[in-house]
């Protein structure tokens, strides 16, 4: 089967689906693997290195035939709009290929529909089922955890004090007091990383099911009366009561913290607004929020997506794909994930979807002109 790895062209993305290691690996399982020039660029892989690993380089003047050749199309960000292509990324893919990417279905409702309408056969990396077989396949974990490093270093690098107790000759500095909003893979990881920084951790969660994994990082648990376990592992959605509830709670820590990261989500609905602009007005000047689910939407009202803003005094980072700052770890890691459920899929490079089992079923999106998901299908025909 031949592979075709393009370069990405969304707005910030330096992440690369396949690195070499995994070249070699598919290659070794049968698969023909072509790498369109320049696209590990940004994850600083060489054309070079791709090429030893035994993929063929494609020129960007030979885009569209490496797109039309392809049985299986691999991506980081979803299909969009190509400038070398001339066209939509989805609308190159010839009728019956298969695509691996992240997809973001509730927000790329035209490019679902043209998927179907070619009958591509859609895998999203966001629909893997969050099984213990399926751990290894699992890319929204480990970008999460990526970013999630990442926003307790952009909290520490912005805010105008240090993170760790220090005695010194001159006085002693107070440790930096740090609020995490969800304990999720991202939210587990910034913990951990704000501690190893020195700072006094406190973690808001509506699961009660989080709390042990919070304390084992060193964290203190904000316990709530309300309780949002949903499915998977993730939080559901909460009634604007029990909302106002949550708020309220944890209203006396952000307003004393000096640093709050926020990654509260619920899967297909817009983020939670966990931090108000009252919240942020009654913060300290030189505070900092690094808002991580700025791109639904914010958990904070006053975060701009892809801008750094100042509020009162307290500096908002709405950086929308911190993975994508540490272009290196991160394309290892995902093409690792892809690896994997590449060869789930297509065990000795031979295509063999088997819907009986959960984790095929859980990703396909879209196979021989119909849309699998169900909350995208109903979606698509609400909006018809």
């Amino acid at each position: 089967m031949k592979v075709f790895v393009p370069k990405e062209r969304s707005k910030g993305e330096t992440r690369v689906a396949l690195t070499p290691d995994a070249v070699k690996r598919l290659a070794k399982e049968g698969f023909t693997v072509r790498v369109e020039a320049g696209a590990g660029d940004g994850a600083h892989i060489s054309d070079a290195a791709f090429q030893a690993a035994g993929a063929e380089v494609v020129p960007t003047e030979g885009l569209r035939d490496a797109f039309d050749s392809a049985d299986i199309v691999l991506k980081v960000a979803p299909v969009g709009p190509n400038d070398a292509l001339g066209g939509h990324e989805a609308e190159a893919l010839r009728e019956g290929a298969v695509l691996i990417g992240f997809a973001a279905p509730h927000k790329s409702a035209d490019a679902v529909r043209i998927l179907r309408d070619r009958k591509v056969t859609m895998v999203a990396m966001e629909l893997v089922p969050r099984i213990s077989r399926a751990q290894s396949m699992d890319a929204l974990s480990s970008q999460a955890s990526i970013a999630g490093y990442k926003a307790a270093l952009l909290a520490a690098v912005h805010l105008d004090k240090y993170f760790p107790l220090l005695m010194t000759a001159a006085g002693t500095i107070q440790p930096a007091r740090v609020v995490v909003m969800g304990a999720g893979v991202a939210g587990l990881q910034a913990i951990a990383t704000a501690k190893r920084l020195g700072a006094v951790v406190e973690v808001s969660d509506i699961r009660p099911s989080v709390k042990e994994q919070v304390e084992s990082l060193g964290g203190r648990f904000i316990e709530f009366e309300v309780a949002g376990e949903g499915e998977g592992g993730y939080a559901k959605e909460l009634t604007k009561e029990q909302l106002a509830q949550q708020q309220a709670v944890v209203r006396e820590r952000v307003v004393r913290a000096d640093a709050v990261i926020t990654t509260a989500l619920v899967p297909g609905r817009p983020a939670p607004k966990l931090v108000t602009a009252d919240m942020v007005r009654e913060m300290r000047a030189g505070a900092v929020i690094v808002d991580m689910a700025v791109e639904q939407g914010g958990n904070c009202e006053l975060s701009v997506l892809d801008e750094d803003v100042v509020a009162e005094g307290v500096k908002i980072i709405g950086h929308p794909n911190l993975a994508a700052t540490l272009p290196a770890d991160a394309s290892l890691l995902y093409a690792r994930n892809l690896q994997t459920l590449l060869l789930h899929l297509a065990p000795k490079a031979e295509l063999k979807l088997d819907f009986d089992d959960e984790i095929t079923a859980g990703a396909v999106l879209t196979h021989q002109g119909e849309v699998r998901h169900a909350p995208t299908r109903d979606a698509l025909a609400a909006n018809a």
